[in-house]
């Protein structure tokens, strides 16, 4: 999975990269989303194989930070770029004869650099958050990775109501942005006269909503699920599905389905 990874993103930065015909917004932001994914998947793949190769489940202090704050960074600053890739589609639907002015080079790169900004912002706090709060219950988690949700069940006291405070607010605003971009480019589909132009629209649409919505549902169900639902199995299974399966699923989702990226590779 890491390798296939490695491969369809590396081909979607090289085609996009090499290819002027590729030099638009959707492509831009689609090179910044490949970006992102190579960094997440190798946040936590290679720890966890070299763990399995030399059969031990340590990892130091400042490992554990690094691994957490990359981890945050590039999974908050992947969704903060889909909802800069919502408001493309959104533009390229609902308002095309105003898509080259509302996104123009620089608008595109001030859009991606505050997905990254943000994403390195909102990493920084959660580190920070989470390493102020003690540890009173040992130092093993049931999962193949740092992950901020079995770093708060070792907790011992009150602060970690701050970091849940926040999580949830986090989950809400990104639901809240979804929804409203994609019912109003429903909308606009809807008045599109042809069954050509609801295909066409809809076929660009649901794939990106397909995994905006497995990043958000996965990640709500790890990060706030109730404490009555314990199962170290399902934790890394819906831990796998937001870390690992996007990563590696996007580039097909993405990019092997279009046709001008198969003529660029």
């Amino acid at each position: 999975i890491y390798l296939a990874a490695l491969l369809g993103n590396g081909l979607i930065i090289t085609a996009v990269a090499c290819n002027h015909r590729l030099h638009t917004p959707m492509y831009f932001f689609l090179l910044n989303l490949s970006r992102l994914d190579l960094g997440s998947i190798s946040t936590t793949l290679p720890k966890s194989m070299a763990s399995s190769l030399w059969d031990t489940r340590a990892i130091s202090y400042p490992g554990y930070a690094a691994q957490l704050f990359l981890l945050v960074f590039f999974i908050s600053a992947d969704l903060y770029l889909l909802t800069v890739m919502t408001y493309d589609r959104y533009i390229a639907i609902c308002k095309p004869l105003h898509y080259g002015t509302l996104l123009g080079n620089r608008a595109c790169v001030h859009m991606a650099a505050a997905a990254w900004g943000s994403g390195f912002l909102y990493a920084l706090l959660h580190t920070a958050n989470t390493s102020c709060i003690p540890l009173c219950q040992g130092n093993a988690l049931d999962q193949f990775f740092c992950e901020i949700p079995q770093i708060l069940k070792l907790s011992c006291s009150d602060s970690d109501l701050r970091e849940v405070g926040l999580l949830i607010l986090s989950c809400f605003l990104a639901f809240v942005n979804f929804v409203v971009s994609y019912v109003q480019i429903f909308r606009a589909v809807l008045r599109i006269p042809s069954e050509q132009g609801w295909h066409k629209a809809f076929s660009t649409c649901l794939p990106h909503l397909a995994m905006v919505s497995l990043y958000v549902r996965t990640g709500v169900f790890a990060y706030l699920k109730p404490p009555s639902i314990f199962s170290p199995f399902l934790d890394v299974v819906v831990s796998f599905l937001y870390t690992v399966v996007p990563p590696a699923v996007d580039p097909l989702i993405y990019s092997m389905r279009n046709k001008e990226i198969r003529d660029a590779l």
